[in-house]
């Protein structure tokens, strides 16, 4: 029996340390092909392909420079191409190029492809406000699972010890997932609350722009303490109020609080939040400058939650969430967000 074929729709830094290490798995697992397909989008790098250079020097310089890939994972720049056959299909990349991919794929994939999604983020459609995972599955046809955690992708690329957690309603997928994925630096915990896994990885996104606020206006860890408690407390009514199937412990584990914590103090949303509140910069300017071609995912969530608090008439019960997105919006001064954090109504939450 041929084996199966996994296949990595996404190349930044977080898709080739997911690349990295099934890669380093899949030779010593004889019920998987050796070789492991990664979507690139192809880029000039010094007159190179980024492609060829990933073939043939086996790095990503432009994502990941100076960390050497398998031999076998194969950057494939048609996306369609790189689908196609797998069995095991991962998606890591921003959400706001996941629609226009998955209109690529639709119709093109195996229909008993395995598929999980490693992207942290929330997005719009006909429905409302959705999960990544629910635009997969009704786009493909599939069930789709999810992986977040604390999982700056720098770290684990430097194999230095990280968590995750696994969500997969079918409980036997996530175990088999994390068969591919774990390594003695990196360990995985299954659980079946998908949604739960899924919001604590875009929410705190938007949790970290207001720590990156605070860094830019001067202030230090006890402020930040104070930003990520509110955040966490925001994070937890958000989902008992429009995810009422969403489990407390699922925020114990390291998709909740330890991401939290970990995006808080060094992920991007942190880093540009902080220069947007020095440098009075626009995003779209400091994504540019500082983050070499990669996306931010805490605006963009900001937005999105917002439009579901309008609709619903919850801005007041979320102030840490309303006061982040009018920051960014230019529609109130940086200035006045630390205001809202002393201020910040503890019964608006509980």
């Amino acid at each position: 029996m041929p084996g199966k074929k996994v296949c990595i729709i996404g190349s930044g830094n977080w898709g080739t340390t997911v690349a990295k290490m099934v890669g380093t798995n899949v030779p010593g697992m004889p019920d998987f092909e050796p070789n492991v397909n990664m979507y690139v989008y192809e880029e000039v790098i010094n007159g190179r392909k980024l492609s060829e250079i990933i073939n043939t020097d086996h790095e990503n310089v432009k994502y990941l420079p100076g960390k050497k890939l398998p031999h076998n994972v194969v950057a494939v720049t048609d996306i369609v191409e790189a689908a196609r056959d797998a069995d095991w299909l991962f998606f890591v990349v921003p959400h706001q190029f996941l629609k226009a991919q998955l209109k690529m794929l639709k119709g093109k994939i195996k229909p008993t492809v395995t598929v999980f999604s490693f992207i942290k983020g929330l997005l719009e459609d006909e429905r409302g406000i959705v999960r990544c995972t629910e635009v997969i599955e009704k786009e493909l046809e599939v069930r789709c699972g999810v992986v977040c955690g604390a999982n700056l992708a720098t770290e684990i690329a430097d194999e230095l010890f990280s968590e995750a957690t696994i969500g997969s309603v079918d409980i036997a997928k996530g175990h088999a997932l994390k068969r591919l994925l774990q390594t003695p630096y990196f360990r995985l915990v299954v659980t079946h609350d998908v949604a739960g896994v899924e919001l604590c990885g875009a929410l705190k996104n938007i949790v970290a722009v207001g720590a990156g606020l605070a860094d830019g206006l001067g202030y230090k860890d006890n402020t930040k303490s104070a930003i990520i408690r509110l955040g966490l407390m925001e994070m937890i009514r958000f989902c008992e109020i429009f995810y009422p199937s969403v489990l407390r412990s699922t925020f114990f584990e390291s998709c909740g609080g330890a991401d939290l914590i970990t995006t808080c103090y060094g992920g991007r949303n942190r880093k540009v939040a902080e220069q947007f509140a020095l440098t009075g910069k626009s995003l779209e300017t400091l994504e540019k400058e500082l983050l070499g071609g990669q996306k931010l995912q805490g605006p963009a969530t900001a937005d999105e939650v917002q439009i579901l608090l309008r609709q619903c008439g919850m801005e007041q019960r979320f102030p840490l969430f309303t006061m982040i997105h009018l920051i960014l919006k230019g529609d109130v001064p940086v200035a006045q967000f630390i205001d809202c954090v002393k201020n910040h109504p503890e019964h608006a939450v509980f």
